[in-house]
């Protein structure tokens, strides 16, 4: 999945499970012997792209969970 200009970004539209999914894709191209070397490298440069988007969303969900946690626990001692 790479972007309109061709670009190893991701796309505006990646969700975490299509990210997902795209490295578990990738993981199975690298496990094949015969993957040329040239392909190698920019499937691992595409990989490591999705990894950094993927721990950004985990940690944005984390951020946001424990918000959410903290509200409620705000809540539950104004009673």
């Amino acid at each position: 999945m790479t972007t309109a200009s061709g670009d190893d970004a991701p796309d505006d539209d990646l969700t975490y499970t299509s990210a997902v999914a795209e490295l578990d894709e990738i993981l199975l191209e690298l496990e094949d012997e015969a993957l040329d070397v040239d392909v190698l490298a920019a499937r691992v440069e595409r990989a490591s792209t999705l990894i950094r988007f993927c721990r950004t969303r985990i940690t944005s969900a984390r951020t946001q969970v424990s918000k959410i946690v903290a509200d409620l626990d705000e809540l539950g001692t104004d009673t």
